[in-house]
C-alpha cells in the first residue's frame, strides 16, 4: 500500500497538446486567411470596376472593317446619316446596306474590304452588325430624349472620332448613369454642338450648364426615380 502523501512517479508529467510553436503557426494562419479574404475582396472589387470587365476600348468583330475615325472625323459625315433614328427613337438605328451603297456604289467598289457590303446589296441579306454598347433588358434607355435634352454622342460613346474600330467608351453602369442624372449640367451642350465629335466643356460650363438646364426644361427631381429607367 502506498502512503497518502507519497508521490506517484509512475506517469510522465502532463504536456500540452499544442506547443508554443503550434500556437504561433495557428495565429499566423488566421492572420493570413484574413489577409487573403480582404485581398480577394479588394481584387474582385477592382476587377469589377476595371476597364477590362466593362470591355472599355475593346473593339468587337464586325462584318465590315468600318472606321468611324475616317468617316465621321476625317470625312465629316454626320452621325445621323448612319444612325438615322437617334433623334426620334429609343434605338439610334444601324446603317443599312443601302446607306453604305449610296457612296460605295460609286467609290471603292472593288475593294476586298467592302465585299460584304456588295454581297449584301446583291443578295438582299442585311448586314449583321455587332452591338458594342448594350444595356440589360431591365433598363430602359431612349436616345431621342437624351439628344433632345442636350446630351452629345461622345458623352456616352467616347471619342468616336478617334476610333478606327468602334469600341465601348464608357462603362454605362447604373452608378455612371446616376452620376449624370443627379447633376446633368456639366454634360449639357447647346443644340449645335450635340453631334460634334470635338466638343469639350468650356471654362464657364458651370454657368452655361445651369442655363442649359433651364433652356431644355430639365427637372432633376424625377431623374433619379426608379421608374425613369426601370419600367
Amino acid at each position: 500500500m502506498r502512503e497518502p502523501n507519497e508521490t506517484d512517479n509512475s506517469h510522465p508529467p502532463h504536456r500540452p497538446l499544442f506547443g508554443p510553436a503550434a500556437t504561433t503557426v495557428f495565429r499566423v494562419s488566421l492572420a493570413g486567411m484574413a489577409l487573403l479574404a480582404i485581398g480577394s475582396a479588394y481584387a474582385s472589387y477592382e476587377y469589377y470596376h476595371s476597364s477590362y470587365w466593362h470591355s472599355l476600348g475593346l473593339a468587337r468583330g464586325q462584318p465590315v472593317l468600318f472606321s468611324h475615325r475616317h468617316h465621321a472625323q476625317e470625312l465629316g459625315i454626320d452621325c445621323r446619316y448612319c444612325h438615322a433614328s437617334v433623334q426620334t427613337a429609343a434605338f439610334a438605328g444601324m446603317p443599312s446596306t443601302h446607306t453604305c451603297m449610296t457612296c460605295h456604289s460609286q467609290i471603292f467598289t472593288d475593294t476586298p474590304m467592302l465585299k460584304p457590303v456588295v454581297d449584301s446589296a446583291r443578295s438582299g441579306q442585311p448586314l449583321r452588325w455587332t452591338r458594342v454598347n448594350s444595356l440589360p433588358d431591365h433598363v430602359y434607355f431612349d436616345h431621342g430624349i437624351h439628344v433632345a435634352k442636350g446630351i452629345g454622342c461622345t458623352s456616352c460613346h467616347g471619342s468616336v472620332g478617334k476610333m478606327a474600330l468602334i469600341a465601348k467608351g464608357q462603362p454605362l453602369t447604373m452608378r455612371w448613369c446616376l452620376d449624370c442624372h443627379r447633376d446633368p449640367a456639366p454634360h449639357l451642350r447647346p443644340e449645335e454642338e450635340i453631334f460634334s465629335l470635338s466638343w469639350t466643356p468650356p471654362s464657364d460650363q458651370p454657368r452655361r450648364g445651369r442655363e442649359l438646364m433651364a433652356h431644355y426644361g430639365i427637372e432633376r427631381s424625377h431623374l433619379t426615380n426608379c421608374s425613369t429607367c426601370h419600367r
